[in-house]
């Protein structure tokens, strides 16, 4: 009997003893990151006795991998809203608004109208144009600098992300190991390291993961590229600018560099990591696009119509602003090393999106498509033969979507060439426009104010009938009566027109000979409807009223006409005019152009709503993962006041242990008395 009461006495000192032990345990690590409270658990051995402890740890799988995910969620979010909400703020700051400064722009426009021989309100036109510049050179450098935050951030995470996931391989292979030795009381404290490595790997990716053999965590990125694997073999994370350096791309380098790296579906990527790449993609590439977009539609709107008109020194207009050209991107899979230049084409600012394109060549042709931040082709695309240059004007078939490009494809020395092949080059025009945009004049002499055409009604008229002053569509000597020579004047010299005795039947003369012809109510575009040399002309006017027979029109080059500002009026006219596109894809009904105001405004208005957006979804997973933590640590978090009384009733069950054994003692003591 006392040899039972005494194994009976051991053991339950014995049990007490590491039940005492796991629950000071749980105390001393209440504040320690990543511990996972411990319970010891004893099994019933034969003759009811208390078998050794065992150790393990309270853990639920499950609140443990929603906890993974809603973790990725918040993080996602909360790195998301934190550059957002700055690039919000910047944008939304007064001394950053664009509008202001077009406003401006055009404000000074009608003060040289108003005094359009005065050299000095052509200059504050001249100095606002470069206040303009000045400024969307700003707003572009904003972003510009919050991409290389970009940039740096994602160096950063993804480094923290390596050294991480080599740190769970390196720690499956000691659980491994620690599995093969039961009696090592290390293994609890490898799984917390490794729980916690993985648990801080969710802030930066989402992740899932399944058991494997040997007690092994394998972890796979939610879009299911597999990073730590059996045996100690993981994929470790690279950025890699390609096709432009300057946008990384996440790439799983498999087998250290060796194999061709696996690319990673950004778009459902989680995490901090995601939460940067989603920042970029969703606001900062196309703020910068549409930033570039507003300066080349704006900047060709003005040089078109500046053509039109004829300057302070009785010269036709030229360009107000020098639209940059852009040099493509090519793929590192191109076989050649022919380079691709691309730029707006003249007159083509209403066709350009605010995208990024991609040209790939093949055959003779060229294939353009507009894309996303991710290189996903928006709408069609469309395969045209390439002729150099490739514009509007030189493809076939006519009307084929260009973009409102202009593409030419050169060597290394910048004469002609064409790649191989297969060859794909990135055209990024929008994202650099805004910051190379410059004045293409100081002179404020160049502002063509007035309108090259003049026309007069002779004062020996007998009807009312009057003449418009006439509308200028095209200046360039090569296909219009405008001639090269300074300063200009018409090829073909004055146009007169004068009314016969046939009803609706006139008779225009100029140089190049005479002309009859009908021109009906309500005798519109008069030189369209003369017909042959007088149709390309390059301008037109109309007849209001009834002539009659014998009066006598002339149209004549606007020679020292300097105080005129008819273009100067039509100039003024496109701050309000539809010149900015808003989508690649539209239909034939829809109005797909706004204004620069408008075009401006929904670019700020864009950044607040997604920013907002993902507050108001920050705010959601904040809320999802604080319950999925509270989920977890109500089973592996240490609660004090459970433990506490764990401690007490634990010291009590070794006291009464304790006591069995002292009973024990007791009857065995006066057993040998009694033998003596």
């Amino acid at each position: 009997m006392s040899f039972n009461l005494m194994n009976i006495g051991t053991s339950g000192v014995r049990a007490s003893s590491e039940l005492l032990q796991t629950t000071s345990k749980n105390i001393a690590n209440l504040n320690t990151v990543g511990y996972i409270r411990e319970r010891t658990e004893h099994a019933t051995m034969i003759g009811n006795q208390v078998g050794r402890g065992e150790t393990v740890r309270l853990l639920n799988e499950f609140a443990q991998k929603q906890l993974y995910r809603d973790i990725s969620s918040q993080s996602y979010y909360n790195q998301f809203v934190t550059e957002s909400t700055r690039v919000d703020t910047l944008f939304g700051e007064d001394s950053n608004n664009l509008n202001s400064s077009i406003n401006s722009l055009f404000n000074n426009l009608q003060e040289a109208m108003n005094l359009p021989s005065s050299t000095v309100t052509r200059s504050l036109f001249l100095t606002d144009a470069q206040n303009m510049i000045d400024q969307m050179d700003r707003l572009s450098g904003i972003v510009f600098d919050q991409n290389n935050i970009v940039n740096e951030q994602l160096s950063i995470y993804s480094q923290e992300a390596n050294n991480l996931i080599q740190k769970i391989s390196d720690l499956n292979g000691q659980v491994g190991a620690l599995n093969a030795n039961p009696d090592n009381d290390n293994a609890n404290s490898v799984l917390n390291e490794r729980d916690q490595a993985i648990k801080d790997l969710s802030e930066l990716v989402d992740i899932e993961t399944l058991d494997g053999s040997n007690g092994e965590k394998l972890v796979f990125l939610g879009s299911g590229q597999a990073v730590v694997m059996e045996n100690g073999s993981f994929n470790l994370f690279s950025l890699d600018g390609d096709p432009d350096p300057n946008k990384k791309e996440l790439k799983l380098d498999i087998t250290e560099g060796a194999a061709i790296a696996l690319a990673v579906d950004q778009t459902k990527l989680q995490g901090k990591i995601g939460g940067l790449l989603a920042f970029r993609d969703e606001i900062l590439i196309p703020a910068q696009n549409q930033l570039g977009q507003i300066a080349l539609s704006l900047a060709d709107a003005f040089n078109q119509q500046n053509k039109l008109g004829m300057d302070l020194d009785g010269n036709l207009g030229g360009n107000i602003f020098t639209i940059p050209t852009t040099a493509g991107y090519p793929h590192s899979s191109n076989t050649s090393t022919t380079q691709l230049n691309a730029t707006l084409e003249a007159g083509q600012g209403k066709q350009i999106p605010a995208t990024d394109f991609r040209v790939t060549y093949n055959a003779g042709n060229v294939t353009i498509a507009a894309i996303d931040a991710q290189g996903n082709t928006i709408g069609n695309a469309t395969t045209v033969p390439y002729t150099a240059p490739l514009n509007s004007q030189t493809v076939t078939p006519t009307g084929a979507e260009l973009f409102g490009l202009e593409i030419n494809f050169t060597d290394v020395n910048g004469a002609a060439a064409l790649p191989n092949d297969g060859d794909i080059f990135d055209i990024k025009l929008n994202s650099a426009a805004a910051g190379t945009l410059s004045l293409a004049t100081d002179r404020p002499e160049s502002l063509a104010l007035a309108s090259p055409v003049r026309t007069e009604s002779s004062a020996n008229n007998v009807s009312n009938a009057t003449i418009s002053v006439g509308m200028v569509t095209n200046t360039d000597p090569a296909s219009s009566n405008f001639s090269a020579t300074t300063p200009p004047t018409f090829t073909n010299g004055t146009i007169t027109l004068v009314k016969t005795g046939n009803p609706d039947e006139y008779q225009i003369t100029d140089a190049s000979g005479t002309t009859t012809f009908t021109a009906p109510a309500p005798r519109e575009n008069i030189l369209a409807a003369a017909g042959g040399a007088f149709a390309a002309y390059g301008f037109d006017f109309d007849i209001d009223g009834e002539p009659a027979t014998g009066d006598t029109y002339v149209i004549e080059f606007n020679e020292g006409g300097f105080d005129d500002n008819r273009n100067g009026l039509l100039l003024s006219e496109l701050q309000s005019g539809e010149l900015v596109r808003q989508n690649v894809v539209t239909t034939a009904v829809a109005d797909n152009l706004k204004t620069f105001n408008e075009a401006y405004a929904g670019l700020v208005t864009e950044i607040g709503v997604v920013a907002n957006q993902a507050k108001t979804n920050g705010a959601a997973y904040d809320a999802l993962a604080a319950q999925s933590e509270a989920w977890f640590e109500s089973v592996a978090g240490v609660n004090l006041d459970e433990e506490a009384a764990n401690l007490l009733r634990f010291q009590q069950s070794y006291s009464a242990a304790a006591q069995i054994l002292s009973a024990a003692r007791t009857v065995f003591d006066t057993l040998l008395s009694a033998a003596r």
